[in-house]
């Protein structure tokens, strides 16, 4: 076996490694070990970027495109998450006019979210919360679909969806084919629960972003019906699925390290900083694909023309090049360029809303529960790799108290 031959070998076992639920708590070990390499090829002829400074250039590479999809595909509408310029700008651009300004407005509102789901649990005796089930999956959900104008009756509906829909986020090889059925048959139903949607939906009186989507001009006119499904289903999906991870793991973080939640308890400024830490040390999203469009040459080789792509970015968030001591959680680490939101023209568009939710979520956890403890460590991890979070985080106290701002 050559040199080449083995390195490709043993990145493929790494890698599948990282990707099995035994190494779900803590896949970073493998990306420790990945980094030797920062640039390497598997025995799929998948290529795999763990350095930061290499994720960093190729996500700011115009000759990286982020569609993935297979020749077979191609005609299939994509959304602005897959889109390369021009027509990713275009629609970047629309989304971005309507979404920014209401998230913005929601800040107070999404506060008192936060406020009334902890109420529901209020205690002067000791107690127990599911952060997941009772905080960390229902806010994301509720806000986002407020902000995009869907019915409060069908929350229920989206978060099951987005459950079913998400497992195919993670390399076709992991599922089951009972998986990959499911995952079609969730397509369908989204696709035909959004078209309804919009068909009922006022563009001329509503206030939410659909509606402004919908009376949105571009230089080509408005999102013609099609862009408009797929970039609500991304909103919808996307918007609320890694805010669920980040808030889990930002709690998960904080009852690892007593400290820092001591220090949040009385400072909460410190939940802007912590936030982002929380990005870099345990991100919710793990990993992104591309594909090249031309020979890349990077970190002492090259990256051929139409080769796909992984960009681990779990793994360059703790690259010790970038950050020193990185396996250590520092709540408020200076210069913390972390790759939790991705970066150049595909950072993720609903950075700004995820990090208000969490802010919040997390500083009220802090100020409100009394000697919060975990009843399992580590707790169970949900099926997904990519989106990678508790499935439920399981939290004793001696207190639930009320929030001190409103007495």
């Amino acid at each position: 076996m050559t040199t080449a031959t083995t390195t490709q070998h043993s990145a493929s076992v790494l890698f599948a490694q990282a990707l099995r639920y035994e190494n779900r708590a803590d896949p970073y070990p493998c990306y420790e070990q990945l980094r030797s390499r920062p640039v390497v090829c598997m025995e799929d002829g998948t290529w795999l970027v763990s350095g930061h400074r290499e994720i960093s250039l190729l996500l700011r590479d115009p000759r990286i495109s982020a569609d993935r999809r297979n020749p077979q595909q191609q005609q299939i509408r994509k959304s602005l998450l897959v889109e390369d310029p021009p027509r990713h700008d275009q629609l970047r651009r629309l989304v971005t006019e309507e979404f920014v300004p209401r998230v913005t407005r929601m800040r107070d509102h999404i506060d008192a979210l936060v406020t009334g789901l902890l109420d529901a649990h209020m205690s002067e005796q000791p107690g127990q919360l599911d952060v997941v089930g009772d905080l960390a999956y229902p806010l994301p959900v509720t806000v986002i679909c407020e902000l995009l104008g869907v019915p409060r009756e069908d929350e229920r509906l989206f978060g099951s969806l987005a459950r079913r829909l998400t497992r195919g986020l993670d390399p076709v090889d992991t599922q089951t084919e009972e998986e990959l059925r499911e995952l079609q048959q969730a397509r369908g139903e989204l696709i035909e629960y959004l078209e309804g949607l919009i068909a009922r939906h006022d563009a001329t009186d509503g206030d939410d972003l659909l509606s402004g989507l919908m009376r949105a001009q571009g230089p080509d006119g408005p999102m013609d019906p099609v862009d408009l499904r797929v970039t609500l289903g991304l909103l919808l999906i996307a918007g609320h699925e890694t805010t669920v991870n980040l808030i889990a793991n930002g709690t998960l973080a904080l009852l690892r390290h007593p400290d820092a939640l001591a220090r949040l308890r009385t400072d909460p400024e410190l939940a802007t900083p912590l936030v982002e830490e929380v990005l870099r040390y345990d991100p919710p999203v793990q990993m992104s694909g591309r594909s090249t469009l031309a020979d890349i040459d990077l970190a002492g080789t090259t990256i051929p023309k139409g080769a796909r792509v992984r960009l681990l970015l779990a793994a360059a968030n703790r690259d010790p090049h970038r950050f020193p001591d990185p396996d250590r959680f520092v709540p408020d680490r200076p210069d913390n360029a972390h790759l939790g939101f991705g970066g150049g023209i595909h950072y993720c568009i609903g950075a700004t809303l995820a990090r208000a939710e969490a802010q919040m979520a997390l500083t009220a956890l802090a100020r409100r529960l009394e000697s919060p403890r975990l009843l399992a460590d580590p707790p169970p991890y949900r099926e997904n790799a990519i989106l990678r979070g508790p499935e439920r985080l399981a939290v004793s106290f001696d207190r639930l108290v009320p929030d001190s701002r409103l007495t």
